[in-house]
């Protein structure tokens, strides 16, 4: 297949849905040689800030001049972007040489009856574990595309498990209760790999609690065994110091902003200490310079300025309350306009709730144009009279910022499919003006 082949067959898998369950990609993975069991892996998941942890960790695995792979989803505008090796996304001829074995192999399994076809979810979580095999890669940091015990990525026995945090989202797959998905979580807990978590309270730490002293896993807790504290903040970087243990404290400065990424990078940091006591290669330095270069592409990614524009991905109460509080600290002041869009299958009442204030202009848009999407209308009518429904991502844009003026601050949010959507209007733009 050639990279527009690949593409039109993994668009064809879509249809398929997700479905729970190990034996699909057990199957393709045994067709494939079990290239999982041939690298060292971290696995990480979380119901927020799965990406930024990834990133920061792979980041400080490249600054000990290490060959590092990472996989994550979803992908803001092409797949190449959730397959990386040393920094970079997988090129569109490498993209299309693996999705064709991995093809091959799932064509001949369900031939076999071994099982039902994989979906589109298992080949790329296939064809990520083959490319960082056939690169030969130190470690390749792993993220959970949803949950954690019946997730596709939960095949491997890293060094170290990430569950950055637990609360409400895919209720309808993960569980209707914190508790319960914490459950889904702590499922990607192996015997005696240590863990580092940055969920609280009872309901989110009880499960996870539970199954590391099931499985004889050191748990490390985000405000127990380590924490950080602000030293300074603003939507350019941020100091904080990390306290880790009786005796480390140290200043680390980063380029997320917001106050849930210093609990972020506390968690990356402490998951590559872990690390770096089986590898002496991973000094100091490199955890301070693996964090400092860490950017994150749609969450709460400043555009442009004049007025600041900022995109986030946040689509679950949790994720829209850290962006409320960002926007509370940084722009305390300014006027506020939000091109909104979520998935009608997500919380949306409770997201508008936290996020937008009565005094907010916003312009409600499709998020994508795919089935999942709630209309425009929908949301403006859940959102209120300052809300307009507008048809496109390109003219609720333009309204917002004309609305904004140079001093105020527009907020483009509600999904990372709306995420993708801006991006790919954005680069038409630019590609327009040439």
């Amino acid at each position: 297949m050639n990279y527009q082949e690949t593409l039109l067959y993994l668009d064809s898998l879509g249809k398929f849905g997700i479905k729970l369950g190990m034996e699909r990609i057990e199957g393709l993975l045994r067709e494939l040689g079990n290239p999982e069991q041939k690298i060292k892996t971290v696995h990480v998941t979380g119901t927020n800030g799965k990406g930024s942890v990834s990133s920061m960790i792979a980041n400080i695995l490249r600054a000990a001049n290490l060959k590092v792979g990472k996989f994550t989803s979803p992908h803001l505008v092409k797949y190449n972007e959730r397959i990386v090796t040393g920094g970079a996304d997988i090129s569109d001829e490498s993209f299309a040489a693996l999705l064709t074995i991995v093809k091959r192999a799932a064509d001949s399994i369900v031939v076999k009856g071994v099982c039902e076809q994989p979906t589109q979810f298992e080949i790329l979580t296939a064809a990520a574990f083959l490319h960082f095999a056939l690169e030969n890669v130190d470690y390749a940091v792993i993220e959970v595309g949803m949950g954690g015990l019946w997730d596709s990525t939960n095949v491997i026995t890293p060094v170290v498990s990430v569950i950055t945090n637990v609360s409400l989202d895919h209720t309808d797959r993960c569980g209707a209760t914190v508790e319960r998905i914490a459950m889904q979580k702590a499922g990607i807990i192996k015997e005696n790999v240590p863990v580092v978590t940055a969920a609280e309270g009872d309901d989110a730490l009880g499960p996870i609690k539970a199954v590391a002293m099931f499985k004889q896993a050191k748990l490390y807790i985000y405000g127990r065994a380590f924490w950080g504290t602000e030293v300074e903040s603003s939507m350019d970087e941020q100091t904080f110091t990390l306290h880790a243990g009786e005796y480390y404290s140290s200043d680390y400065t980063i380029k997320l902003p917001g106050e849930h990424q210093i609990a972020n990078t506390s968690v990356a940091v402490v998951a590559a200490k872990l690390i770096s006591k089986q590898d002496e290669r991973i000094n100091e330095l490199a955890l301070h310079l693996g964090v400092s270069n860490t950017v994150w592409p749609g969450r709460l990614e400043r555009i442009s300025q004049g007025p600041d524009v900022i995109l986030d991905g946040a689509h679950n109460p949790a994720g829209a309350a850290a962006l409320r509080k960002a926007l509370d600290k940084y722009y305390a002041d300014q006027k506020r306009i939000f091109v909104f869009g979520m998935m009608g299958d997500k919380d949306m009442t409770n997201v508008i709730k936290t996020l937008i204030r009565p005094l907010d202009m916003v312009y409600a848009v499709r998020a994508d144009s795919g089935d999942r999407a709630a209309a425009a209308e929908e949301l403006a009518g859940l959102i209120g009279p300052q809300a307009l429904a507008v048809d496109s991502v390109a003219a609720a844009y333009e309204a917002a910022v004309n609305e904004a003026g140079e001093d105020g601050v527009v907020c483009v949010c509600g999904s990372l499919y709306l995420g993708g959507s801006f991006k790919e209007m954005l680069a038409q733009t630019k590609a327009g003006c040439h």
